[in-house]
């Protein structure tokens, strides 16, 4: 039975790097969540790979109708969301999930899907060496940085409402561990 992985973690803490990483498993027969977003596509996004492209007010009636697992408003007009549609079509196909949402996201589906789902909070080992590994990526003002580390230190306090937390202080430990913790919980 396919199973779900739900992975949350403060901007800069390493999520996306382990996810990808984990991704490259074939044996974990993982597939990513494609979550919607009423933004505007980047680059060379494509609808239905990155994400399904919505605009505001097709949201909005996505909400209203309830068709979705989680979703937020991160920026006034600007959603993100998991269908519930789009999972139950993945997990028919036998596929097991990896979500890669914000916290309260992560806490709602973890709700949502209860002992069929593994909900992993990555950790950054401080405030300060998370600042620090912003600063270094070079992307983002003193400004935006300093945000996302308040924001870091209010969802850091959500840690305790997932199965389990992993403190990325080193990156070949942190994915050893994650390849550890996720293949044992697909496998039980």
């Amino acid at each position: 039975m396919a199973k779900l992985i739900i992975v949350s973690a403060p901007s800069g803490s390493g999520k996306s790097t382990i996810i990808n990483w984990l991704m490259q498993h074939e044996e974990l027969h993982l597939a990513f969540s494609i979550s919607c977003t009423s933004r505007p596509p980047r680059g060379n996004e494509q609808n239905g790979v990155e994400y399904f492209f919505l605009s505001t007010e097709e949201f909005k009636e996505r909400i209203e109708k309830g068709e979705f697992l989680e979703y937020e408003e991160v920026y006034e007009g600007r959603f993100y969301g998991t269908l519930k549609q789009q999972v139950e079509r993945q997990l028919a196909d036998g596929q097991n999930v990896v979500f890669d949402v914000d916290v309260k996201g992560g806490c709602s589906l973890k709700e949502y899907f209860g002992d069929s789902a593994l909900a992993v909070f990555i950790q950054p080992p401080s405030t300060e060496e998370l600042q620090r590994r912003l600063e270094k990526r070079g992307t983002d003002t003193p400004e935006v940085i300093a945000n996302r580390v308040a924001k870091a230190e209010y969802e850091l306090t959500f840690a305790p409402r997932f199965d389990r937390v992993l403190v990325n202080d080193d990156l070949e430990t942190a994915l050893a561990e994650a390849y550890q913790i996720v293949s044992g919980f697909l496998n039980a």
